[in-house]
């Protein structure tokens, strides 16, 4: 069966984080020895070369003015000086073009900063490497950010994490063009898992916290953690600490930016992620083991905190799992 070309313009600019295009790259041009047909061009605003981050030279195959009317998938990798990165009025403007003649528009980690900078995706949910997440919301009040998600679609716009994800980014892109058994080649031929769907978290519970040395909110946090499957009350938990529940819940949100029961939420929510992936327990066994109760309890926190089912979250990793033996 033909296989119809698909246009990828990785766009380069001095500052540009390297693995941020060799990552994607890479994982296209293993489709194309599986089969697929994606015609890579890396452009430049002038059609020079660049410079990236880590000093090291990237060619440039051409301008930005000689490329086709229209592109399949627009890259925008990103840069560890952002800063420079959204006040480059002609890098801005260049991107806000190409992603308006492109089927779809994908940036990598902080790639979302450029891209923001065009107001495409104002009003739009965006991911970005969730150490950037709360400066991409400042800057772009009009985006909605994603802090946890590996990679978010919404539209024609599919922006990622940091570095790696935009591998797993890519994976997903080519599974929608091609299916699930090509894309699970090139993750072997990568030598990388399958199994990271764009809203599966990218960093655990306790690195979403602020960083805290309080040994008070420490110790819950530490108590939580340990077994969150047990009755958790914040009533509870500060007796536990020698301190009253108003106390801790003030030190708990200063400490770390969170009140005790989203951190309760979400290290069940990661508790029970990992046992919907690793296991064959069922929704209501699963509940009960991360101290949810029942299944209901637990749809509810999928939808509220990824929105996803539980069931559509272990059938998106199982599908893309391969066999092993």
């Amino acid at each position: 069966m033909d296989i119809a070309p698909h246009t990828v313009v990785v766009l380069l600019y001095d500052g540009v984080q390297m693995l941020d295009v060799t990552g994607p790259i890479d994982a296209f041009a293993s489709a194309n020895a599986s089969g697929a047909d994606y015609r890579i061009t890396h452009a430049s605003l002038t059609g020079a070369d660049v410079v990236a981050s880590s000093g090291a030279r990237h060619g440039a195959d051409a301008a930005v003015a000689d490329l086709p009317e229209h592109v399949g998938t627009l890259l925008v990798p990103g840069s560890p000086n952002w800063q420079a990165a959204i006040g480059d009025a002609d890098l801005v403007d260049a991107i806000r073009t190409l992603a308006q003649r492109s089927s779809r528009t994908v940036s990598i980690c902080a790639g979302a900063f450029p891209l923001a900078a065009t107001g495409l995706l104002d009003g739009r949910r965006v991911a970005t490497h969730w150490k950037l997440a709360r400066q991409l919301a400042a800057r772009f009040p009009d985006v909605v950010v994603d802090s946890a998600s590996l990679f978010v679609t919404d539209g024609p716009f599919t922006t990622s994490a940091g570095v790696t994800a935009g591998i797993d980014l890519t994976l997903s892109l080519i599974e929608h063009d091609h299916g699930s058994a090509l894309a699970l080649d090139v993750a072997r031929d990568l030598v990388v898992f399958m199994a990271r769907p764009g809203d599966q978290s990218q960093f655990s519970v306790r690195l979403d916290a602020l960083p805290t040395t309080h040994s008070v909110v420490r110790g819950v946090m530490d108590a939580i953690t340990a077994d969150p499957g047990r009755h958790l009350t914040l009533t509870g938990l500060a007796a536990e600490a020698g301190v009253s529940a108003r106390h801790l819940s003030r030190l708990f949100l200063t400490e770390t930016g969170h009140t005790p029961q989203h951190f309760i939420d979400r290290t069940r929510l990661e508790a029970a992620c990992a046992r919907l992936t690793g296991g064959s327990a069922t929704l209501d066994q699963i509940a009960e083991q991360t101290g949810l109760g029942s299944s209901e309890s637990l749809r509810r926190l999928f939808q509220r905190e990824l929105g996803i089912t539980p069931g559509a979250y272990r059938h998106r990793f199982k599908t893309v799992t391969p066999a092993t033996g």
